[in-house]
């Protein structure tokens, strides 16, 4: 065993081995505030999805909800209603992208592609024209759907677009249900 390795650290080594870690520590409480601001705050966080309770919505009603500080439409729709949506040839639709956010981009706008299989008298969308952003009037219009009174942009019970300048179909946002009464947007 030599001198050298039995010797003590000297007070010049501490106060480097110190003056190291302060440093990283320092480094660390400087760039971590840079990192962490780049995450969602707590507000878009907690309306990045949304739980709605649809067991009061009869049968023909619709109910307006936020999600994203957008309305979404969430219409029960009556059998009259969906057999409507149906009967219409994809040819006489000036958009024929479904427009569905939880199928793929180029699925076809059936009425079926607009709404899930086994709940298809729930139709959920976007209610936001897709002309110039108004919010469409429900019940209305020459198709029985939506109407945006801004423009003129007249919307089928399935939410497709049929007559106006609203270039594209009303949009089916990413939802699941959770239950048979409660359905998760987001």
């Amino acid at each position: 065993m030599t001198d050298l390795d039995s010797a003590e650290p000297t007070r010049r080594e501490f106060i480097y081995i110190a003056t190291g870690a302060v440093g990283a520590v320092a480094v660390g409480g400087v760039v971590w505030p840079l990192i962490d601001q780049m995450n969602p705050d707590a507000s878009a966080l907690a309306l990045a999805s949304i739980e709605v309770d649809i067991s009061a919505v009869e049968e023909g009603q619709s109910i307006t909800v936020k999600w994203r500080g957008k309305p979404v439409f969430i219409r029960n729709r009556s059998a009259k209603e969906i057999e409507e949506a149906k009967s219409v040839p994809l040819d006489n639709l000036p958009d024929r992208n479904a427009r569905n956010s939880n199928l793929a981009s180029d699925a076809e706008a059936t009425d079926e592609n607009r709404a899930v299989e086994g709940k298809e008298n729930w139709l959920i969308q976007v209610g936001i024209c897709t002309h110039l952003g108004c919010v469409p009037l429900g019940d209305s219009g020459d198709f029985g759907g939506w109407f945006c009174p801004c423009h003129g942009s007249h919307y089928d019970t399935a939410g497709r677009i049929r007559k106006g300048p609203a270039p594209e179909n009303l949009l089916v946002p990413p939802f699941e249900f959770v239950s048979d009464t409660t359905v998760k947007i987001g």
